[in-house]
């Protein structure tokens, strides 16, 4: 059997020296001898005959080789006994029923065999991915970790273990789409993405325009129709400022959980500013609000959602009758009149410029619907 599978795979085909020829050897004669010891005792293969295999299994994996070879072997094996067995068998005068089940119970040893090499591949496999993960989801956190940035030094090694080429610059993406590797795979580029704290964490290096653009299309496909699923992008920094566009993204991720930015797509930080800056903190801007709008408390509810819309649209119109009239689809004098009805009721200057930025902080903030 040594010599024929030496001859036969090419894989084992090289002298039969050292650890693998000790292997090599010790494989096949266990194999033959535990076939022998269950002859005539009908029962399953034990625990440890089956780790043998298994570790068959998982030493080809650390070799860097598929099953072919070893499943290849097996039945290799598995020929040359059953032409030994059956020769002697029929030298000796067995009976056909005897014959048949002497070939019936090889052919089930060779399966359990090789399923348990196939278990120990498997773990294997398993054991290499979820180290690989582990150190990948090390380098993450190392990177949009609060705080003073990682050493250098730390991060370079961290992304020597992970097998991950450290670009110049990168941006967060934060999802709670769970599958991490078609996630990763879909952004391109060469990113990493971990599980961190029930969130997909992505780290995409900086890229030709588009880039924004192909990962919402990614999201979406991946997320599907109504899916509502929520998904951020921070901005494109220098790796060792990813921290800072994890926060950003955290905090738009946040906003489209809330209903300030719409789920179901990608919300880019950097396209909103004015609404993360906003939403920073919302007791201060609560209690703008409480001192600039108190007055218009007292008005019935229709009467004064109407002076707040005439009054938020003229201060994002600089001032502008005309423009804000147009945006209401009101008359010009209909936005005048109750202009002239604000100055009462604030009992304030509406010309002063530090006046009308607070006063626009604060109906955005109330048109959110979230001041309360």
């Amino acid at each position: 059997m040594i010599a024929a599978i030496g001859e036969a795979v090419p894989q084992y085909r090289r002298p039969l020296e050292g650890a693998f020829g000790r292997g090599l050897r010790a494989g096949v004669r266990r194999s033959l001898q535990q076939f022998v010891d269950l002859v005539g005792r009908p029962r399953e293969m034990s625990a440890a005959s089956r780790e043998v295999y298994r570790e068959l299994g998982r030493g080809e994996h650390r070799a860097g080789r598929g099953l072919d070879a070893l499943q290849a072997a097996y039945r290799l094996g598995t020929r040359l006994s059953w032409r030994r067995f059956s020769a002697v068998a029929r030298a000796h005068g067995a009976d056909a029923e005897t014959v048949s089940l002497l070939a019936e119970s090889i052919f089930a040893y060779l399966e359990e065999v090789s399923a348990s090499s196939v278990e120990g591949y498997a773990q294997a496999q398993a054991e290499l991915a979820g180290e690989r993960e582990r150190r990948r989801r090390r380098l993450v956190r190392m990177l949009v970790q609060e705080g003073e940035p990682a050493a250098e030094i730390d991060v370079r090694t961290a992304a020597n273990d992970a097998g991950w080429r450290l670009p110049d610059r990168l941006a967060v993406l934060l999802c709670d789409l769970p599958d991490v590797a078609r996630l990763t795979t879909a952004v391109g580029g060469d990113a990493i993405g971990a599980r961190l704290d029930e969130l997909t964490c992505v780290l995409a290096p900086e890229a030709p325009a588009g880039r924004q653009e192909q990962i919402g299309k990614a999201l979406a496909r991946i997320g599907g129709p109504n899916s509502g699923f929520h998904a951020a992008l921070g901005p494109f920094l220098p790796r060792l400022e990813a921290g800072v566009s994890f926060a950003r993204a955290q905090e738009a991720l946040r906003l489209q959980r809330v209903g300030v930015l719409p789920a179901g797509e990608l919300a880019i930080a950097s396209d909103h500013l004015l609404e993360l800056l906003l939403h920073r903190d919302r007791s201060l801007l609560a209690e703008l609000e409480q001192r600039r709008l108190t007055a218009l408390e007292q008005l019935p509810q229709r009467t004064r959602a109407r002076l707040e819309q005439t009054l938020l649209s003229w201060l994002r119109h600089r001032g502008s009758v005309p423009a804000a009239a147009a945006e209401l689809h009101v008359h010009r004098q209909t936005v005048r009149y109750r202009l002239s009805r604000l100055r009462e009721l604030l009992g304030s200057d509406l010309d002063d410029p530090d006046l009308r930025l607070e006063l626009e902080l604060a109906l955005r903030w109330r048109a959110q619907g979230l001041s309360r």
